[in-house]
């Protein structure tokens, strides 16, 4: 039953539709894998005006941050956690910050035009624009 439970809970979250998103003022702003990726390990990437993207993660054990991950980033929650232990201690850069879930993220990025963060596909409204989906 264990089992089940485990393989029904990582089908969801691998499974779950994630989507970028921004505030409606990027309007027109599409961002690539690679831009993702980019955004949430640390390196920089900048909307047209030259402004860095600040990127949102959600808190450890939501389903959109696991599903998140391993299709953008390739790397679980052990794996990422590691590979910003490595940013931090080496002074190269410090992880995104992290929110609560959906709610949070949407509420955040419709507030602040610098701001990106996942989602699941299903929490988007008006109040944010969606900047990348697979």
């Amino acid at each position: 039953m264990r089992f089940l439970l485990l393989a029904m809970m990582t089908y969801v979250s691998v499974h779950a539709d994630v989507v970028v998103i921004a505030n409606p003022k990027q309007a027109g702003l599409k961002l690539n894998a690679d831009q993702v990726a980019n955004a949430f390990i640390g390196k920089k990437v900048s909307l047209p005006d030259g402004t860095a993207l600040i990127p949102l993660n959600q808190a450890e054990g939501k389903a959109s941050r696991s599903a998140f991950l391993q299709k953008v980033t390739g790397k679980d929650d052990a794996q990422l956690k590691a590979y910003w232990s490595k940013m931090v201690f080496t002074g190269k850069g410090d992880p995104p910050k992290e929110v609560g879930g959906d709610a949070d993220v949407k509420k955040i990025v419709s507030s602040n035009p610098n701001t990106i963060g996942y989602v699941d596909k299903s929490v988007v409204d008006a109040s944010v624009i969606v900047v990348y989906s697979e």
